[in-house]
């Protein structure tokens, strides 16, 4: 059975008279130009009572209905489904008796989530049809979610001690409950930032932030100062930018957190990205990378000079991508040396070098000092200026092999972009062996995934930007088939569980240096390389879309950005 979609209530509307044919089709077209939900316009406008429209749909599709209004939900039931979750897939538990739970769902037909729940609960679950606008008024009777918690407790202490201890404590097990509630997210980032009237805290989840709670604003300077803390800052500068580390083990995992402070004209904003130790552990084939990739890349990194170079934007996975091929090529009988800002990973048998300015610990500087320490191969976490690239242009020329990474979009524009550097296009087409451009995309959640047929529209507006038939072995259209994640309480509604990377690998072949000596520019380097068979960032993610690893949604966003 279909979900109960918009153009389903009008059609049972219709059918028993209860509105006029043309005031229900001219709030059905208000309802879509404002995306909003059918029913709940229905009721906001007066045109049909709460109660007689979910009993008209209920009744007409032979399916169990409850009005909230009407039950008396204890709490011990409610909160059987967490609140993120309820508000996440529009549910509701209202009632448990000897015939299982009893659950208020705005799609009973959603067969998967209601096994999902008799799982959780251990208990069988029975759906009622309840609208949207009721469920939505039922979240009022969470007492507690995370903000009202995390307010009460902070107010409590405030109270009973009426003194700055108690703030402290309060504060501490705050800072402490975000630190936790992030990493069970899965967040990478927590973003504490203030505004005019109060603060905002965010977390980055697969690339995306979510916002999570809102903090008074006059509790702001105390949370900022138990992060300084924590991280070993100077708790009487705020007038200036700070950066630190936290070290903290968080359900028997080691957590390395970079914390970032700068003055705004509100107050301080405060970035926390988690290191969880747990990513040490990935190599080139647990990022997506595809067995073909892998081979190009391995060989790369079997020559005893020249460069690797990691391309993309902030955020795109390029130090982890470093780190793996780093993984690849640390053996006893070499030395590796590296200079990072900042060193995101502890690496055993890796000399691992920060960077300093205070110090004047730069990346040109740094990487000088590395070659007086006989290294066989040297990771440099970042090409930012002329200077450095030419020290490790030089170094991949005289027998050492040097990993690195740039700011382009994708792999063919690093090759103009070095010449740009000041670096002679003869040094460039000698040195450098392979480009990997990447990207990050949201993978498709399993617990929830679906398949789909693409329109004819969908395929001929496709194959205008990817060899569709490079990927599949057919032409008929009914049998182009792709994947999305529909939304579960496993993924929080959102359709997608953890990230992986999409890749393009620019081999720099003898045609290929030949563009580089003549000063070509990217897009004849690129249409090059695609003639000798480079799959490019679009046609990857398009291969991981058709094997149901991400969506096509995912790949235009990330590809498109």
């Amino acid at each position: 059975m279909p979900a109960i979609t918009d153009s389903k209530v009008h059609k049972i509307i219709s059918k028993i008279g209860l509105i006029k044919p043309d005031v229900l089709d001219t709030a059905l077209k208000a309802a879509q130009e404002q995306d909003k939900d059918f029913v709940t316009l229905l009721i906001e406008q007066n045109l049909i009572k709460p109660e007689e429209i979910g009993q008209v749909i209920a009744n007409d599709l032979h399916i169990k209905f409850v009005n909230l209004n009407k039950e008396k939900i204890k709490p011990e039931v409610l909160t059987l489904i967490p609140e993120i979750v309820s508000r996440k897939q529009k549910i509701i538990a209202f009632k448990r008796d000897k015939d299982g739970l009893k659950v208020a769902m705005s799609d009973p037909f959603n067969y998967a989530m209601v096994k999902s729940l008799e799982k959780k609960v251990g208990d069988q679950v029975i759906p009622y049809y309840a609208t949207n606008y009721d469920i939505a008024n039922a979240f009022a009777l969470y007492r507690k979610s995370i903000q009202q918690e995390y307010a009460v407790n902070i107010q409590k202490h405030a109270i009973e001690a009426q003194g700055s201890q108690a703030e402290d404590i309060s504060v501490v097990r705050l800072v402490d409950d975000l630190l936790s509630y992030a990493y069970t997210n899965h967040a990478s980032d927590i973003h504490i930032e203030p505004g005019s009237k109060d603060v905002k805290v965010r977390f980055r989840i697969d690339g995306i932030l979510y916002d999570i709670l809102s903090l008074s604003k006059n509790i702001l300077n105390l949370v900022v100062a138990r992060i300084k803390i924590m991280a070993k800052l100077r708790t009487d500068e705020s007038r200036s930018a700070q950066g630190g580390k936290i070290i903290t083990t968080i359900e028997d995992d080691k957590l390395d957190i970079r914390v970032s402070i700068i003055p705004i004209t509100q107050g301080e904003k405060v970035v926390m990205r988690l290191l969880s130790s747990k990513g040490k552990e990935f190599n080139l084939e647990d990022l997506g990378m595809n067995a073909e990739h892998f081979e190009i890349v391995k060989k790369a990194a079997r020559k005893p000079y020249g460069m690797i170079l990691v391309t993309g934007p902030t955020g795109s996975g390029k130090t982890t991508t470093l780190y793996a091929v780093l993984k690849l090529l640390n053996r006893r009988d070499v030395n590796i040396c590296t200079i990072e800002d900042p060193v995101e990973y502890d690496l055993e048998g890796v000399n691992q070098i920060q960077v300093n300015p205070q110090t004047n610990l730069t990346f040109a500087d740094g990487l000088r000092s590395l070659l007086r320490q006989d290294p066989d191969i040297m990771m440099v976490g970042e090409i930012r200026d002329k200077e450095t690239a030419g020290i490790a242009v030089n170094s991949a020329m005289t027998g050492h092999l040097v990993l690195s990474t740039l700011h382009t979009n994708d792999a063919a524009t690093t090759l103009p972009r070095l010449i740009d550097m000041d670096i002679e296009p003869f040094l460039v087409a000698s040195t450098v062996n392979i480009i990997i451009a990447q990207r990050l995309v949201r993978k498709i959640c399993m617990k929830c995934i679906l398949s789909y047929t693409l329109t004819e529209k969908e395929v001929n507006d496709l194959k205008k930007q990817v060899e569709v038939d490079k990927f599949l072995n057919t032409k008929e259209i009914k049998e182009i088939r792709l994947y999305k994640g529909r939304g579960c309480d496993s993924c929080n509604g959102s359709g997608y569980a953890g990230r992986s990377g999409i890749f393009e690998i620019l081999e720099i072949t003898s045609d290929i240096k030949e563009l580089i000596l003549n000063r070509a520019d990217s897009d004849q380097i690129k249409a090059k390389a695609i003639e000798q068979g480079m799959i490019t960032m679009m046609e990857d993610g398009f291969s991981k879309a058709v094997s149901g690893q991400t969506s096509l949604e995912e790949i235009f966003r990330i590809t498109k950005q």
